[in-house]
């Protein structure tokens, strides 16, 4: 599982092999990251969370991500404007989660269409039979060993069961794609299980961690302790899942 180092300032992101970076914060940026291995995130948690819907159209991200496409190599994909789906964001939105499930495939399908680098789709839902109702509405959009995120689990990092649940399920009807979880802590990446079906996930919970401590939740610093802390952290072994079994699929 590689892990997406999330970063306030994409200044900063030289000092990793791998980072994610939020539209928000890459804008007004005018010259390349300099990290070998990086995800543009499209900025879904702060837009929906505080503003109920998208402040930049699909077209309009469309153009940050070509440009930035042409302008740094490195860029491997950027996240599609997904609508997530934990309680709280519906009640925000006057929504349900099929409303945001459509809005999601629709903002996907729109950016696949004119973005020049790979655009990651998000399944979203709640309950582990919203994801595969997810998978189904997406149908043949996802093609074999896709390289797919996994979203509204970030608030779920205290109950890694719950995220384990989710990705289990998934996993069980389509083995074969590459899972990228979203905003995971180091509670529920102690879960084997959830390493073992992620193939990459990306985390910004160095910088609460050091706002807790009193610490600078904006250096790179505290962001490369806490990666370390995470390499060396035990973690509990996964009995009930077959991750071969994913990894054959993978390869077929």
């Amino acid at each position: 599982m590689t892990v997406y180092v999330g970063l306030h300032q994409p200044s900063d992101a030289g000092h990793f092999s791998h980072v994610i970076l939020s539209i928000n914060r890459l804008r007004r940026r005018q010259s390349p990251i300099g990290c070998g291995d990086w995800i543009m995130d499209s900025g879904a948690f702060t837009e929906i969370a505080t503003y109920g819907d998208y402040r930049h159209s699909v077209a309009e991200y469309a153009e940050e991500v070509n440009r930035w496409a042409e302008m740094d190599t490195g860029l491997r994909a950027a996240v599609s404007q997904d609508w997530m789906c934990e309680p709280w964001i519906l009640e925000r939105t006057t929504r349900t989660i099929a409303e945001h499930q459509r809005l999601t495939i629709e903002r996907y399908d729109d950016l696949a269409r004119s973005a020049h680098v790979y655009i990651m789709p998000v399944l979203q839902g709640y309950a582990p039979a919203d994801y595969l109702s997810h998978l189904d509405q997406y149908g043949d959009r996802l093609a074999h060993g896709a390289w797919v995120g996994v979203g509204s689990v970030c608030k779920r990092n205290r109950y890694p069961s719950q995220i384990e649940d989710v990705l289990v399920s998934i996993s069980r009807k389509r083995p074969d794609l590459r899972l990228h979880g979203f905003g995971l802590k180091s509670t529920a990446l102690a879960s084997g299980l959830v390493q073992d079906v992620l193939h990459s996930c990306d985390s910004m919970a160095w910088s609460y961690a050091a706002r807790r401590q009193g610490c600078n939740a904006n250096s790179w610093h505290e962001a490369a302790a806490w990666l370390a802390r995470l390499k060396r952290q035990p973690v509990q072994l996964a009995w009930d899942f077959v991750p071969q079994a994913i990894r054959a699929a993978r390869d077929a």
